[in-house]
């Protein structure tokens, strides 16, 4: 696995050993971060559920401000702490080494501009980060909320929950749905 653009391009990333992760490929990392490129610059960034670190820190070389890497799993966040030492990110990172549910209520930034959460598959994670989501105030009309998730994942309740999906792109295996706040 490897930085695909920006600043670190190129730089190759270690990921934590075992099952307990599923890191991007790089081909679905290059189409995802095509369709985000417009909201990076500047940007504050969290990658959830965020195992090697990847996805915020293919944010950070492409031009985020501010990344929150949050994991709970010990062997993700050492590996995430090394990706970001080798890219020179560390200034730019928050590693919260803690449950998702728990980490959100303790950011305080005044708006988040791109979420990403890559949940366990057929957790159901995802729709209770959103219910979390919807109530807390970085989260705003301009936030793009990124869900991966396995193909057969419905997401018919965000409206219930007051967002909308604005779009969704699938792969061979799995899928991202981008939503907002309506």
């Amino acid at each position: 696995m490897r930085v695909i653009a920006g600043t670190a391009r190129s730089l190759p990333l270690k990921t934590p050993a075992g099952m307990d992760t599923r890191p991007t490929t790089d081909r679905i990392k290059e189409t995802l971060f095509n369709m985000l490129q417009p909201y990076l610059p500047g940007a504050v960034f969290l990658d959830l559920y965020s195992g090697s670190g990847g996805i915020g820190i293919e944010a950070l070389s492409r031009g985020a401000g501010h990344a929150y890497f949050v994991e709970n799993n010990r062997n993700a966040i050492a590996c995430i702490t090394e990706n970001l030492q080798f890219t020179k990110f560390t200034d730019r990172a928050t590693v919260l080494r803690q449950d998702v549910l728990g980490a959100l209520p303790g950011i305080h930034e005044k708006e988040v501009d791109v979420i990403f959460m890559d949940p366990p598959y057929h957790s159901e994670y995802e729709k209770q980060v959103l219910r979390m989501l919807r109530g807390l105030p970085y989260v705003t009309e301009h936030t793009l909320i990124v869900t991966e998730a396995a193909l057969e994942t419905d997401f018919s309740y965000v409206k219930e929950l007051g967002f909308v999906v604005e779009k969704e792109k699938r792969y061979k295996t799995n899928k991202h749905v981008f939503c907002k706040i309506f």
